[in-house]
């Protein structure tokens, strides 16, 4: 096990978002709030709420697409990794994010229903499962935004 690595348990703030790299190779970015409520020195209630960003790869990244949405509590586990770009202004960024390795839905409140995908076999006799296909990518993101 990783010293880096973080559990975090939030809501989903957007739908997830599928992309595919250039080679095909699926990548789902999620953004998620984590709340966190305490009573003050006056024993007043107060809150507090971090977004963080994740992201996941390959098949993982298409079961979270078709499987959560936007208002779902989900647990994350991954490890942080700060990313460093420049702008098309020639401006410095980064941003740390969660490297996802597992993640599923809360059923603290809620309960879920979990379908096992088939596993891909290296042997010539496996058909994929008959499923709709998967949303199309995004390609329009802001000056601000990460390119992945």
């Amino acid at each position: 096990m990783s010293n880096n690595s973080v559990t975090l348990v939030g809501n989903l703030v957007d739908d997830p978002e599928l992309r595919f790299t250039p080679s095909g190779v699926a990548m789902a970015k999620i953004r998620f709030a984590v709340s966190r409520r305490y009573q003050d020195r006056n024993n007043e209630w107060q809150e507090e709420t971090s977004f963080f960003g994740g992201t996941c790869w390959r098949d993982m990244a298409e079961n979270v697409a078709e499987s959560l949405q936007k208002g779902m509590r989900v647990i994350v586990t991954g490890r942080l990794e700060q990313r460093s770009w420049e702008t098309q202004d020639g401006d410095k960024r980064s941003i740390i994010e969660v490297r996802i390795d597992d993640l599923g839905p809360s059923v603290r409140w809620a309960t879920a229903s979990v379908t096992r995908t088939p596993r891909k076999n290296t042997g010539g006799d496996w058909t994929p499962p008959d499923t709709p296909p998967s949303p199309v990518a995004r390609t329009d993101f802001g000056p601000d935004e990460a390119p992945f």
